[in-house]
């Protein structure tokens, strides 16, 4: 196996905030970079700034397949690593929220990401030495109200993960989860609203301790080049506050802390 091939890493979501950084900054590191987009635009795009774009639509299952099967093709069946990173919010109380929509925000954000890399892990496991990073949040800890069905696809993905992580122990595929708290991208832009007319906002406090997408930089190259990579990396004060508050504090007083925030 070549170098290069060693060095390919697919990316998904890569239009802008998380993804796009990360693509920009492994690039420049020397990895080949296939950058996985939903519109047809994003995809051109990246293309032309030295990137291999294709085209990947996560809530379709189809999409899925055709772009498994162009990465398979572009990387011989030899892959070093997958960041699945693509999703979307679905913001507003759960009683606001349909069976659909529900279903399209797993889709998106958990049930692609399955399907997607049990399609390529026969071409990570081929690599000997290989990642999978998936990115979850700080809603992948704790759950908050109005953002209840995007918590729940998050912790979906951090039981995938862990199950994952274990299942996969003498392959050679190391399975990692990067978890931001408050990033100023456009995701928060994006959010699908249950109530338009309502829409759930981030609290306040939250600016204060909110980072660009810059700082998932270092937990990215430590989960990709590191002998040994963490299971998870918390991101931003937030993250990291969270992920300790949780296993040390009754629920009822991690509830108040919360509903106060």
């Amino acid at each position: 196996m070549g170098k290069d091939m060693q060095k390919t890493i697919v990316i998904t979501g890569c239009s802008s905030g998380i993804g796009l950084v990360a693509a920009q900054d492994l690039l420049a590191r020397g990895y080949r970079v296939i950058a996985a987009c939903r519109k047809p635009e994003d995809v051109a795009r990246m293309s032309a700034q030295g990137f291999i774009g294709v085209a990947l639509d996560l809530d379709d299952a189809a999409s899925v397949d055709r772009a498994a099967y162009e990465i398979l093709a572009l990387t011989d069946r030899c892959l070093f690593a997958l960041f699945n990173n693509g999703g979307f919010g679905l913001y507003g109380p759960l009683r606001t929220l349909s069976r659909q929509q529900l279903q399209q925000q797993f889709s998106t954000n958990f049930f692609g990401a399955h399907q997607l890399t049990m399609r390529l892990l026969p071409a990570l496991e081929a690599s000997g030495d290989a990642r999978i990073v998936n990115t979850s949040s700080v809603l992948g800890l704790i759950s908050t109200p109005g953002r209840g069905a995007y918590a729940a696809s998050k912790y979906a993905l951090e039981a995938w993960s862990d199950a994952l992580r274990l299942e996969l122990r003498r392959s050679g595929v190391r399975v990692s989860l990067i978890e931001p708290g408050p990033i100023a991208t456009r995701f928060t832009d994006n959010v699908t609203q249950g109530e338009p007319g309502k829409p759930i906002r981030n609290p306040g406090i939250a600016a204060r301790f909110t980072l660009p997408p810059q700082a998932i930089l270092p937990k990215l190259r430590h989960a990709l080049e590191s002998p040994r990579p963490r299971l998870r990396y918390p991101v931003t004060l937030v993250a990291h506050a969270m992920s300790i508050l949780k296993r040390l504090l009754p629920g009822w007083m991690l509830d108040r802390i919360l509903r106060s925030h």
